[in-house]
């Protein structure tokens, strides 16, 4: 893998992962299915819709994976239909999102073909270390 030119500043130590995590992202952004919001519930909250026509709770499944909300969508066929013309998708997906360090998940629901995903992110607290220099004692 070679490294973007973001990265190899030398000030950017153990931010492998984060180039890792980019990469990953920019592979899956080119799927617009299924379409999704992400808006600012609060101060402190974010809520992702994706708009899932046509899906029960049981054919979608959300989880966190590896700092990742991972929400996939399988409907099953009932029945045999024979249909003159399908606008309606009823193909699968997976639509994944990265999380920051702390975001939560708190709950997801499903309202008239919207999937809603509650997260709450912590406020961040400056946190200052001090560390202390040693001495070397000079051997003469």
């Amino acid at each position: 893998m070679t490294r973007s030119a973001v990265f190899n500043s030398p000030f950017l130590l153990g931010f492998d992962h984060l180039e890792r995590l980019l990469e990953r992202t920019a592979r899956s952004a080119g799927d617009g299915y299924p379409p999704y919001n992400i808006e600012q519930a609060g101060d402190d909250r974010l809520r992702i819709t994706l708009a899932v026509a046509g899906f029960a709770p049981e054919d979608l499944s959300v989880t966190v994976e590896d700092k990742q909300l991972v929400i996939r969508g399988k409907q099953s066929e009932t029945g045999a239909r024979e249909f003159l013309h399908r606008g309606i998708a009823a193909r699968q997906f997976q639509r994944s999102f990265v999380l920051a360090d702390g975001i939560e998940v708190t709950g997801a629901e499903l309202e008239i073909g919207l999937l809603t995903v509650e997260l709450t992110r912590p406020r961040a607290e400056a946190v200052v270390k001090k560390i202390a220099i040693k001495a070397k004692a000079n051997s003469a």
